[in-house]
Parts: structure tokens; C-alpha cells; sequence
């Protein structure tokens, strides 16, 4: 499948209207219609937007885990770690 991008509007019956030539061989074909959204007016695009979420108690972020993560060692092997795991997970 190929895409393309043109401009279009829709007007005040509901049709889509394109006002320029598309050089396809006729056909059916699948229309994604994507429309801008307008930003609330009592926002700017300068503010930040903040998170509704609260960090809980307790909860520390990758960012602070991985501050106070050990080293990992040098002969450290992600796939030996994977099959130790397996194996005493499944009691092999």
C-alpha cells in the first residue's frame, strides 16, 4: 500500500473535498483522515503541562534507582543471568 498526504476539507454537508489532481489509476482506496486539533484557550504553548499523577510515597523513579544501582561487573552475561533465572524458576 502506498500513502499520500493532501490537503482536503469538509464542507458544511459532510463531504470530503479535495481541491487538487491525484495522478492514481482509479479504484477503491482507504481514506485516514486526520483533523488539528485546536489547544484549549486557557494554555499556552509556553506552559508546561503538568501530570495529573502524584508520585507516591515510597515509589522512587528509574532516574533515582539507577543512581543508587550497585555496578554492574565487568564478566557480567545478561544470557547466563537468563538461563540461571530459568533454571530456578522451573527447578531444572
Amino acid at each position: 500500500m502506498q500513502a499520500y498526504k493532501l490537503k482536503a476539507k469538509i464542507d458544511n454537508s459532510g463531504n470530503l473535498v479535495i481541491n487538487e489532481p491525484i495522478n492514481m489509476s482509479p479504484g477503491e482506496v482507504e481514506v485516514i483522515i486526520l483533523q488539528p486539533v485546536a489547544a484549549p484557550e486557557n494554555i499556552t504553548a509556553t506552559q508546561p503541562q503538568t501530570s495529573k499523577k502524584q508520585n507516591l510515597p515510597g515509589v522512587k523513579s528509574l532516574k533515582e534507582l539507577l543512581a543508587t544501582a550497585p555496578p554492574v561487573p565487568p564478566d557480567f552475561d545478561p544470557d547466563v543471568a537468563k538461563w540461571e533465572y530459568l533454571k530456578e524458576k522451573h527447578n531444572l
